[in-house]
């Protein structure tokens, strides 16, 4: 096993990527995840890694740098954050449709305008429809256990796509905790080498050529992007056994949702992120006082675990969803439309209600969610909703 160290959560990820030792990794700097490409390439620069570190003029062209190394048979690696994400738009798509298990560390910030540096997911729920698996950190362990794991989950030959692990911006990604880092021969071991796979540079030795990056036309484009989706459904099948595999070797087990007293719940909340050790917090103190409160916590995005939510929501009576990002839809979040559609098949649902919340990096304080359980008591007590939207923390 490893050592207890004190990191951050850019820190976290820099070691990761140094003990798995990427063959290429091509970044451009962006706050706040500037730090994870500033000591990484110290790392290549000591000679501490193989890596070929590509220092590209734009986050785009970041992307199609990774994509050119992956389809050469690469293990790639790249991290980002908010407009960077934003600027690779175009490249997300074309790197999950050529089915590419590149590897993303990206620290949640904030979409402009306004120009602001601090956390909300508006970057990555942008990004959540664009093929990629999406894995969500609540502490800086989970940042460093999610990077390693999403190698493996990329790259298995049932899947085969991209993955990006998330992490809240200044909120870990600057504040140092406590964490247990793993061996270099842990994690090298655990990783392994890449599986097979056809690339350019197999083709070429062997002589047999291949089309990457092809024109589709109606003929066929329908079937390829039907193929991608089957990788992602095989995810829901590998992110649980991986997830157990790495449980198994290291203690830490790892699902696509952490229950948190949901058993016996009358009301709960359902939470992504660095929020849900604030939400456990504020759950214990109600349960101290005889509240039957719990917490769902999403830890997998994309593939959305159904199945996982349904489990965990259908015996609640009252649901409080909160979203760190704004539909714009002037209804509802996008977390709140994925949780409701998938209860809507239940014969008996639970009361939901929306909360957006911490826009922008706003603080989000045990008295913030206090009054979202509050809300959510006066909804179970009148047996009905008086709202479906509402905003946490802003001022009026």
């Amino acid at each position: 096993m490893g050592v207890k160290v004190a990191k951050t959560a850019n820190e976290a990820f820099a070691e990761g990527m140094r003990q798995i030792n990427p063959d290429v990794v091509a970044a451009y700097p962006i706050t706040p995840a500037t730090e994870i490409v500033q000591i990484f390439s110290q790392f290549v620069a000591d000679g501490l890694v193989k890596t070929e570190f590509v220092q590209v003029e734009s986050e785009h062209s970041a992307m199609s740098a990774c994509i050119g190394a992956s389809a050469a048979g690469a293990r790639a690696m790249t991290g980002t954050s908010s407009q960077g994400l934003a600027f690779m738009w175009e490249m997300l798509y074309i790197a999950s449709g050529l089915r590419l298990p590149i590897i993303m560390a990206v620290v949640n910030r904030a979409l402009s305008s306004p120009i602001n540096i601090h956390c909300d997911h508006s970057d990555t729920f942008g990004a959540r429809d664009s093929g990629w698996i999406q894995i969500y950190s609540e502490n800086v362990q989970e940042t460093y256990d999610n990077l390693i794991q999403g190698v493996r989950i990329a790259e298995h030959p049932e899947v085969r796509l991209p993955c990006m692990i998330m992490t809240d911006g200044f909120i870990l990604s600057h504040c140092l905790e406590t964490m247990e880092m793993l061996t270099d021969e842990e994690v090298r071991d655990f990783v392994g080498e890449p599986p097979e796979r056809e690339n350019l540079i197999k083709s070429a030795i062997e002589q047999k050529p291949i089309t990457i990056g092809a024109l589709d036309l109606p003929d066929y484009y329908f079937e390829h992007k039907r193929q991608q989706v089957e990788g992602m459904k095989n995810a829901l099948k590998v992110i649980p056994e991986i997830g157990k595999e790495f449980g198994d070797k290291f203690g830490r087990y790892y699902g696509f949702v952490e229950n948190y007293k949901l058993e016996d719940a009358d009301i709960g909340i359902v939470v992504i992120g660095s929020t849900a050790g604030t939400g456990k917090e504020v759950v214990d103190n109600l349960r101290k006082k005889g509240i039957k409160a719990g917490l769902l916590k999403i830890r997998v995005l994309r593939p959305l675990p159904v199945e996982e939510i349904k489990n965990s929501l259908k015996n609640l009576k009252v649901v409080g969803i909160m979203d760190r990002v704004e539909g714009m839809n002037t209804f509802c979040g996008p977390l709140y439309s994925e949780i409701s559609a998938s209860l809507y098949d239940l014969d008996k649902k639970p009361i939901l209600t929306n909360f957006i919340y911490g826009l922008g990096g706003r603080d989000v304080k045990i008295e913030d969610i206090n009054i979202i359980f509050d809300d959510l008591l006066k909804i179970l007590e009148k047996g009905k909703k008086e709202f479906t939207l509402k905003y946490i923390g802003v001022r009026e």
